[in-house]
């Protein structure tokens, strides 16, 4: 009996320092994988940050090519009906829009849906505007008057947009 309690208080030591050692060995290993988790998020985010800032550039573009007043000075009516120039800045609006769709990948929900509502807003505009001109002259005329009246709505998109640029820089 005296033999075992010996080898028990020789080896007592030697298994604590083993489980000790086990531990800070566990810990260390949990702390480097954490370390490399975080360098391996760190550069997947230095790698997205140039897209998701295309990806917001681009639809700064698009607002500002929806933005009713310049869309009024670069197209110009083909013919002389209200409906005729109506249809023609909803074309320009909608394909537009077609070629920014995928950007919605990379930029925020509330922005994506922000932006969507100044296309909508921007489209109701143009044809209530248009249901009460006699032609593309007087159209283009009440849009003006309008929009020196109150701000677009892509303006308030694009404000929206540079905000969440500033949240991501």
């Amino acid at each position: 009996m005296d033999g075992i309690i010996e080898i028990f208080s020789l080896a007592l030591p030697t298994i604590i320092m083993g489980l000790v050692a086990y531990y800070f060995f566990n810990l260390h290993s949990k702390n480097v994988d954490n370390q490399n988790k975080i360098a391996s998020i760190k550069d997947k985010k230095k790698e997205s940050l140039p897209i998701k800032l295309q990806a917001y550039e681009r639809m700064t573009l698009f607002c500002e090519r929806i933005n009713p007043i310049k869309m009024l000075v670069r197209i110009k009516p083909i013919d002389e009906t209200a409906e005729g120039y109506l249809h023609l800045l909803l074309k320009s609006i909608e394909q537009e829009f077609e070629h920014n769709l995928v950007q919605q990948i990379y930029i925020s929900d509330e922005c994506w849906n922000v932006i969507i509502a100044s296309k909508a807003a921007t489209i109701k505009k143009l044809q209530q505007v248009a249901s009460n001109s006699e032609n593309a002259q007087v159209f283009r005329e009440k849009m003006m008057l309008e929009f020196q009246k109150s701000t677009p709505a892509s303006e308030t998109a694009i404000a929206f947009i540079k905000n969440e640029v500033k949240k991501i820089m």
